[in-house]
């Protein structure tokens, strides 16, 4: 029996595992970015958006320097280090602001 829970949870966990290692750049956003930046806009800070003009006003209008601000944002808004959001993960999300909120 022991053998067989101890099997049980080590397929689950390599299932929730595989689940967040293959999410996509959207899904992460959905669930880590979503609440505060509803359709690319700023809840906070209005000017702030992740549209295309702003982005570029902002000087974030390309991946590395998305992911730069994803680690250190500033006051207001969640950090996100490489353990909450890994550096593939992180370029995911950036890519998706990047081709959804021209």
């Amino acid at each position: 029996m022991k053998r067989f829970t101890t099997a049980a949870v080590t397929l689950a966990a390599s299932t929730l595992f595989a689940a967040t290692a293959f999410a996509s750049g959207e899904d992460i956003f959905k669930a880590k970015c979503m609440a505060c930046h509803p359709d690319g806009g700023n809840i906070m800070k209005k000017e702030k958006t992740l549209k295309g003009k702003d982005l570029a006003a902002n000087k974030l209008n390309n991946t590395k320097a998305l992911v730069k601000y994803m680690r250190n944002p500033g006051p207001g808004m969640t950090r996100f280090d490489a353990k909450a959001l890994p550096d593939k993960d992180a370029k995911a999300v950036a890519e998706y602001i990047l081709k959804t909120f021209k």
